[in-house]
């Protein structure tokens, strides 16, 4: 079995390849110990010390170090760890019911219903425009809210905390999204 990495514009973080899919569906982004006690996987990848974050994408896992670390130090057991997990066929998640696992409240804002038709159309140009260009890059963009002309995204995987970040979502996103919504007035991270 061959990990592929990548770069991605977050110099803390690489991409990982494993040539088979990660997630089936959707995506888990872990940004710290406690919740990455749910999947065997994270917490090996947290166990190494020097990691601050763990995303899964359909056909990757990113990871995070802490500003100042060496990648070429902690690189060769970030691929020692997946190379035991996807070639013994481990689960990505331990087995036990839905209430053994922690997946942390984020913050939503409603959606006035009289802008359902522009809330679709924010997501349809997301879905099929914007997540798979930031999945290219190791990480993951969530709607999470529409109000008063302002868009509200969750950045998560190589995105979170990347300094290119900003640039994407204003220079990328927003300007996207005015272009074909004109009622978007401006994109903000959450």
């Amino acid at each position: 079995m061959l990990i592929e990495t990548e770069t991605t514009p977050n110099p803390a973080t690489l991409k990982f390849l494993p040539g088979q899919p990660v997630m089936t569906s959707g995506t888990r982004d872990f940004a710290t110990p406690e919740e990455a006690e749910a999947s065997p996987l994270a917490e090996a990848l947290f166990s190494l010390g020097d990691v601050t974050g763990v995303f899964f994408g359909y056909d990757f896992v990113s990871v995070t170090l802490v500003p100042g670390a060496n990648w070429a130090e902690v690189k060769p057991d970030v691929i020692g760890i997946l190379l035991d997990h996807f070639s013994g066929g481990m689960p990505l998640f331990r087995s036990g019911s839905a209430s053994d696992i922690f997946i942390p409240e984020d913050e939503t804002y409603e959606d006035d219903p009289a802008d359902a038709e522009i809330v679709a159309q924010i997501k349809d140009l997301i879905e099929t425009r914007v997540r798979p260009a930031v999945a290219n890059d190791g990480g993951d963009i969530v709607y999470r809210g529409f109000d008063k002309g302002k868009v509200f995204l969750k950045m998560q995987g190589a995105c979170a905390g990347c300094p290119s970040s900003s640039a994407t979502l204003k220079q990328g996103i927003e300007s996207l999204l005015k272009h074909y919504v004109p009622e978007v007035t401006e994109v903000r991270a959450v």
